[in-house]
């Protein structure tokens, strides 16, 4: 069957959230923070606003005190949430404060425009 032809799963778009903003209707999250705890295939992300747990199949390879982006699926639990990792994204690079603002900016944009 050639490539074009084949049928493929799509997924629902990431939101971006923070951890205290996970919605019960939100299905996959992006959320960026810190790796304060890891075992094995388990990293515990904090992002200011709370901490989150995420689970993934193998072994996560940043370090704890990384600063990442964790694009998953929200799992409720009787804490709250969790995330069924599914992709893990260095964003050592990333400026917090410049990040900061352009949320800020979006937000306000976001306001007056409705």
């Amino acid at each position: 069957m050639p490539e074009d032809d084949r049928e493929f799963q799509r997924r629902l778009p990431s939101v971006e959230r923070t951890v205290a903003g996970i919605q019960p209707e939100d299905v996959r999250v992006s959320i960026l923070g810190t790796i304060v705890d890891k075992k094995d295939e388990t990293v515990v992300l904090d992002d200011g606003s709370g901490k989150i747990t995420s689970r993934f199949e193998e072994p996560v390879k940043f370090p704890a005190g990384s600063l990442v982006r964790i694009f998953g699926r929200v799992l409720p639990v009787e804490s709250g949430y969790e995330l069924q990792g599914e992709i893990v994204q260095d964003m050592a690079g990333l400026s917090m404060e410049l990040h900061r603002k352009v949320r800020e900016f979006v937000s306000k944009s976001q306001a007056a425009s409705s």
